[in-house]
């Protein structure tokens, strides 16, 4: 299995850098055996069925993009030098992984200053990264992190504009609810809370799980032979409640449908030995073709890139010529791609 098997040509026109407003507006490409319907994420109501179970992941992503100040005194006088930090993910113990650029223009033990309320201390170093430890803890950082830092756009999204003040809305689903992820699980930025309550008048029920998306999800495919690709690690839990209401589903016919390939990736972890189970840990679940679906029935998620796990994950579920000619149709009707972009149902035939 080549990583050239999941490339593409996508025109640089089709990589979203906006949302779709209202968020519910967003085109949907439906795709269900061999059929492809073009519609609009408001039309959920009408391919999604009473009983079945849309599976959330409620990470909230915090805005891990810090400017800072790193001042020095020597016999020369004060100095200082300015230093970009991308928090990463929690460490036991308190600290925080970062990207700090330059490391180099920062000694372990120094401080640097991110506003009047924020600052932080390099403890150690590793592979490349910081440590941090912060001045404040829970709500007290919380608020001084949501007024001094920037959401954590993507690559391919900060490379065409920085982020802004409308991304702090943008870059967050409505049902946010715990903080730790570096990005968005961006399927779900469709969704506001009239789509919902119209899916539950339908019968949909809805299951919350927590999935703290890195920045490692960004990190390319190196190897030739994805099966020998070595998948980064993303903390996550699926409660009792949640494995107890997904498999109470399955019993009485409805399906399962995560909203997110975060979503599913954890959901598939907590059933690797067959049937779904709380699971609370580290996963580092790489799905690619060949791979054994014990829950997932469909999947709504956005268009992925090239020669991305994601793009293996969708093969995985659809086929990957199924998946080739949804992405032609995708690109040749110039649905928006990426994490503002449009979205997908995608419906594999029933086994």
């Amino acid at each position: 299995m080549k990583l050239s098997d999941f490339d593409f040509d996508l025109p640089d026109g089709l990589i979203a850098t906006r949302p779709a407003r209202p968020r519910t507006s967003a085109r949907l490409l439906v795709a269900e055996g061999d059929k492809i319907t073009d519609a609009h994420v408001t039309d959920l109501v009408d391919w999604l069925r009473p009983g079945d179970r849309l599976v959330l992941n409620d990470t909230r992503v915090i805005p891990a993009r810090l400017q800072g100040v790193r001042r020095r005194i020597s016999d020369a006088g004060e100095t200082e030098a300015r230093i970009e930090v991308t928090l990463l993910e929690p460490r036991a113990g308190g600290t925080w992984a970062a990207l700090i650029k330059p490391l180099k223009k920062v000694r372990d033990g120094e401080e640097i200053i991110f506003s009047s309320a924020l600052s932080a201390t390099l403890e150690a170093r590793e592979e490349g990264q910081g440590l941090l430890r912060f001045n404040l803890e829970g709500d007290d950082f919380d608020a001084a992190l949501n007024a001094a830092g920037a959401m954590p756009l993507p690559p391919y999204i900060a490379a065409k504009r920085p982020a802004d003040a409308q991304d702090h809305e943008d870059y967050q689903t409505v049902w946010a609810r715990h903080s730790g992820a570096v990005a968005a699980p961006t399927a779900s930025l469709h969704f506001d809370d009239a789509l919902l309550a119209q899916l539950r008048d339908r019968g949909l029920e809805f299951t919350h799980v927590t999935l703290h998306v890195g920045a490692g999800t960004f990190l390319p495919v190196k190897v030739e032979d994805v099966t020998t690709h070595r998948m980064h690690g993303e903390w996550g839990e699926v409660s009792e409640k949640a494995a107890c209401e997904i498999a109470a589903t399955r019993a009485a016919g409805g399906r399962i449908i995560p909203v997110g390939t975060t979503a599913l990736r954890l959901i598939e972890t907590a059933a690797r030995g067959g049937e779904i189970a709380p699971f609370q840990g580290v996963t580092d679940i790489f799905i690619y073709p060949g791979f054994t679906f014990n829950v997932t029935d469909a999947l709504m998620t956005n268009f992925h890139l090239p020669k991305s796990t994601l793009m293996m994950l969708v093969s995985a579920l659809m086929g990957p010529d199924r998946i080739r000619a949804i992405y032609a149709h995708a690109v040749a009707t110039e649905y928006r791609f990426f994490s503002y972009g449009d979205a997908s149902l995608l419906i594999p035939p029933a086994g």
